[in-house]
């Protein structure tokens, strides 16, 4: 059984009410970090080796560290709520089932970083959950954990909750402070980073609503305790948003040092596949990281066993990995077409570019076409290979990631599934009518002989 620090109580009932919330330990870290100096918090968040649980993974404390400290100009927390990644719903059930947890872990890290003025910029389409957080912050300040002088200190603080208007680009963190100014919500380029300037050209942080929620547990038991947690750089817990095509779908808390095996065949979380199929594919981190058949996702391919951690999902780089990312784990049994799936996300990407750079504006409605061409049984041979050069000239020629974010899917399919992509060109009646299948894709990687 999992060790869980961030769900330990989300089977509570009530635990969205202050009340219930404050009865089970609520608000206690919040008041341990308010008799500590706001340095000995970022030493605390330091030595604990949280990563950033958005999708990037870097790490908190060193980000936190980087925040400039001008004389006389106010400093901001933003917390990215802007959960707009295909397959990810983690910080959807942090706000809806656990609001308090979300705004204790922002009293601390706003303490830390010297911000008087916090923010909670959440997506459109979470119409429901900004009167839940909205309620959970009057409760809050009932209480006198918002507003001036917090339990008695010097500490005045306020938090506010921002509705996006539904855009993906506005997950990366310039496009969300600019479109918290109320301006389109188009990528800035960087240098200055938000640590220099960034909401209204004051230093700012932005962090992810799992990463600021997991600063709670890390002031409970402490920075050092929290690290011996996971393994290696994959310290604490991570929240995982499984679905597809899987028993269980949900939302479960890993300390990640399980293999990805176990995470989809025990019982304790997605209870294997439905109808007896077997796996063919997984997209672990969210649509934007590489897809990888079973035969790599179940062991990498030196033929180790994979886990559920930032480094062995990373192993192989490219070519025979993928990545944690957000932790959106999307699993695709047998019966499911790489080519439909790889075309839907295209046009995901396309629909949701901003426009501002080229080789995205452009390259991702081309890569569409081209894909709903090959998957309706108009696409030729060459399609694939200029696919390929397509989503090459697009990955790092971007202000921001979300070029990547297009690429990289249509990368790895062709590289592990080039054979499905022919077979539809080859059969452009049949593809309309079956699917390609298994194949090879379950059989073991060969792994070479040692010399």
């Amino acid at each position: 059984m999992s060790k869980k620090l961030l769900l330990k109580n989300a089977h509570i009932d009530g635990i969205r009410t202050f009340d219930v919330y404050r009865k089970n330990g609520g608000y206690a870290s919040a008041e341990k970090a308010l008799k500590m100096t706001p340095e000995e918090i970022l030493e605390e968040v330091k030595t604990s080796g949280l990563r950033g649980r958005g999708g990037a993974g870097f790490p908190t404390g060193l980000k936190w560290s980087f925040l400039a400290k001008p004389e006389g100009v106010p400093r901001h927390l933003v917390v990215n709520a802007d959960e707009s990644e295909p397959g990810t719903f983690k910080d959807r059930y942090l706000m809806e089932h656990l609001p308090h947890l979300l705004i204790e872990g922002m009293i601390i890290a706003s303490y830390c970083l010297g911000s008087n003025a916090s923010y909670i910029y959440i997506r459109g389409e979470y119409s429901w959950i900004p009167d839940i957080l909205e309620h959970a912050i009057e409760e809050a300040r009932a209480a006198g954990l918002i507003g001036k002088n917090i339990l008695g200190t010097d500490f005045d603080l306020e938090i506010y909750v921002q509705r996006g208007a539904g855009a993906y680009i506005c997950g990366e963190e310039t496009a969300l402070l600019e479109s918290l100014e109320g301006k389109r919500g188009n990528p800035r380029l960087k240098p200055p980073f938000p640590a220099v300037k960034g909401v209204w050209e004051r230093p700012t942080v932005v962090n992810n609503v799992e990463s600021i929620c997991a600063v709670v547990p890390i002031i409970d038991i402490t920075g050092a305790e929290y690290a011996k947690i996971g393994v290696g750089r994959s310290t604490g817990t991570k929240l995982i948003s499984a679905c597809g095509n899987i028993n269980k779908p949900g939302v479960y808390e890993i300390d990640m040092t399980i293999t990805v095996e176990e995470f989809i065949y025990s019982d304790e979380y997605c209870g294997g596949i439905p109808n007896g199929k077997k796996l063919k594919a997984c997209i672990p981190g969210g649509s934007s990281v590489q897809i990888l058949p079973a035969n790599l996702l179940l062991k990498t391919i030196k033929g180790e066993p994979r886990y559920m951690n930032y480094e062995s999902l990373g192993d192989g780089g490219p070519v025979s990995g993928t990545a944690m990312g957000s932790g959106g784990f999307i699993v695709l049994d047998e019966d499911q077409c790489v080519v439909e799936h790889t075309m839907t996300l295209a046009r995901f990407y396309n629909h949701e570019s901003c426009g501002q750079c080229t080789p995205c504006r452009e390259g991702t409605g081309w890569m569409y076409k081209i894909l709903k061409n090959i998957e309706n049984g108009k696409g030729k041979m060459e399609d694939i290979d200029l696919l390929w050069d397509i989503q090459s000239k697009i990955e790092g020629n971007t202000i921001c990631p979300l070029g990547d974010a297009a690429a990289w899917p249509v990368a790895a399919a062709i590289r592990h599934f080039r054979d499905e992509f022919e077979w539809h060109v080859k059969n452009p009646e049949l593809c309309l009518t079956q699917n390609y299948g298994l194949a090879g894709y379950a059989d073991p990687i060969p792994v070479p002989a040692a010399e």
